[in-house]
């Protein structure tokens, strides 16, 4: 019987993937476990194992192929089955190949692999529920390298945050099973480590694999004699090849597209001689000059509207993230009946307030408090009375209400706009909402953020009011139903009770809601809720038992 494999939907929000790898091609032998290709969406990378034993009839679409979930992308059955009725949009189904008759396939005898107690293995970790594979950036050891617990033996990066690997063992590494740049699936050995001699090949990762030998490798990696110039040994030319090949993982040839890099202005420093992400971020600001020998010296010219073509310019692909999140914009504003309510409020009390904790910040111990900390604590309170704003609508039918605040804080990074979560703010005062808010942002920034902290809030808070920006609409993040734009400071004037005119500080706050959710007065409601807290805020923080 042929099965159908579909692309799996990985979150409410994801509605398509990107198929990064086949690990199969049609004709091969599968076994339920096997894994049949490797897919990512925005936020992770995962590998599809086969739910079938069979051979794989069809592929329906390619390596890079954005697919739509819960499309076919490939079949599995009984040799020569028919399986055309499954293919996507009348899609014309690959042919399995004919294994010839004098070349059966034979099953493969199985070794048993007998595993060295006196050598410890080094797996990938596994950083989040949803991380399948990591990227090994760098190796900071070599195969015959001796190390203690603590040392740190390689970074390596998930698709939104960086880490550092450190030794649990003492002795020598006595094998690595992959090389800087290699994606590897989360809690596969890495390496080995142990007694100086011992055999570490039996934790080799995959079937047939070698590992490296002490004594292979140390013929790659021998000091240069004694009287050879110093050099950067790991530091080859990007062009050093006969053919003109540039050798790149496959991370730095995207990152490269991303950033505008030539990869041959950059300098090779990976294993034999192949640029890898970190060459490329070098290049991106300290490009390799490239020296013509044949080139006669020129007289740079000034740019002129005669010599200048004033109608260049230059293509770029969109990076992967900065795709979905467009995609996700255009799909709220699709899906949803979004409206924005604006109102502005007296920031004298919150401004008093900021000045006294500055004030007397080495008696207090406390953290820096910013504005934003104090729009994230009254919108933390105000909101659990408004449970319409602090939920999310499920499939268009269903509303799903928290019993906490969890609000997602909108931040602007390199790989662009993230919205961490910082869960049960209501529970929090203000001093841990600053210092949590603060590790929050510059973890996702660095890239350090874990994958479980980019999803599951319940509100969002999007300040830009930093950059001057008097007003804007900010865009729900489905499934919320509510986003709050902070706006900037501005001088406002207002008649006192004598007709004096009284000159005092004002900040207005954006509310986009889902329509479909609520209506426009709930709406209102929530903003005049807190603009009377925000007003208020000194005598409404000391009511809190959750102060400061």
């Amino acid at each position: 019987m042929a099965n159908p494999v579909l692309m799996p939907k990985q979150g409410i929000t994801v509605e398509s993937c990107i198929l990064t790898k086949w690990n199969v091609k049609v004709g091969d032998t599968v076994k339920k476990g096997d894994v049949l290709f490797s897919y990512e969406t925005d936020k992770s990378s995962f590998d599809q194992e086969s739910e079938f034993d069979g051979e794989v009839l069809a592929l329906f679409c390619e390596e890079g192929d954005e697919v739509p979930v819960l499309t076919n992308v490939c079949v599995i059955g009984n040799k020569g089955e028919d399986c055309s009725a499954f293919a996507p949009g009348g899609a014309p189904v690959a042919e399995a190949k004919e294994v010839p008759a004098e070349a059966p396939a034979q099953p493969v005898e199985k070794k048993e692999v007998v595993l060295n107690p006196n050598v410890n293995p080094v797996l990938m970790p596994k950083q989040g529920i949803t991380v399948e594979s990591c990227i090994l950036t760098k190796w900071n050891v070599k195969v015959g390298d001796t190390v203690k617990k603590g040392d740190i033996l390689f970074s390596y990066e998930t698709d939104k945050s960086s880490f550092d690997q450190e030794s649990e063992f003492e002795g020598e590494v006595l094998a690595i099973f992959c090389e800087d740049g290699d994606e590897v699936p989360v809690l596969t050995n890495v390496c080995a480590i142990g007694p100086k001699g011992e055999d570490a090949s039996c934790y080799a990762p995959n079937a047939g694999a070698t590992a490296v030998e002490v004594k292979e490798v140390a013929k790659e990696t021998a000091p240069a004699p004694a009287s050879a110039p110093a050099t950067a040994p790991s530091a080859t030319s990007a062009t050093a090849t006969d053919s003109g090949k540039i050798f790149a993982s496959p991370r730095a040839k995207a990152l490269a597209e991303k950033l505008g890099v030539d990869l041959s202005s950059a300098t090779a420093t990976g294993p034999k001689g192949r640029i890898i992400e970190r060459d490329v971020r070098e290049a991106s600001v300290n490009p390799k000059e490239t020296v013509v020998a044949s080139a006669p010296a020129q007289v740079e010219k000034a740019q002129t509207l005669e010599n200048v073509d004033v109608k260049s310019y230059k293509d770029e692909k969109m990076s992967n993230i900065r795709k979905v999140i467009a995609k996700n914009m255009v799909m709220s504003l699709s899906t949803m009946a979004q409206l924005t309510h604006t109102l502005s409020f007296d920031c004298t009390n919150v401004m008093a307030f900021r000045k006294y904790l500055k004030d007397n910040a080495e008696t207090l111990k406390l953290p820096s408090i910013t504005i934003n900390n104090i729009i994230v604590f009254a919108v933390s309170r105000v909101l659990k009375k408004h449970k319409d704003l602090n939920a999310h609508l499920i499939n268009g039918d269903t509303m799903r209400y928290f019993d906490h605040v969890n609000v997602g804080i909108a931040t602007d990074t390199p790989r662009g706009l993230l919205v961490p979560t910082l869960f049960g703010a209501d529970l929090m005062s203000l001093s841990e909402i600053a210092s949590k808010s603060k590790k929050l942002s510059q973890d996702t920034i660095d890239g350090k953020i874990s994958p479980s902290l980019l999803t599951g809030g319940s509100f969002t808070v999007s300040n830009v009011g930093t950059m001057g920006i008097e007003s804007f609409t900010p865009v729900v993040n489905p499934p919320q139903t509510g986003i709050l734009g902070v706006n900037t400071l501005e001088t406002r004037v207002k008649l006192g009770k004598n007709g004096e005119i009284i000159p005092y500080t004002a900040m207005s706050l954006s509310l986009s809601y889902d329509h479909r959710a609520l209506d426009g007065a709930p709406a209102s409601r929530f903003l005049k809720d807190l603009k009377d807290y925000l007003e208020n805020f000194s005598f409404n923080l000391l009511a809190d038992s959750k102060c400061i």
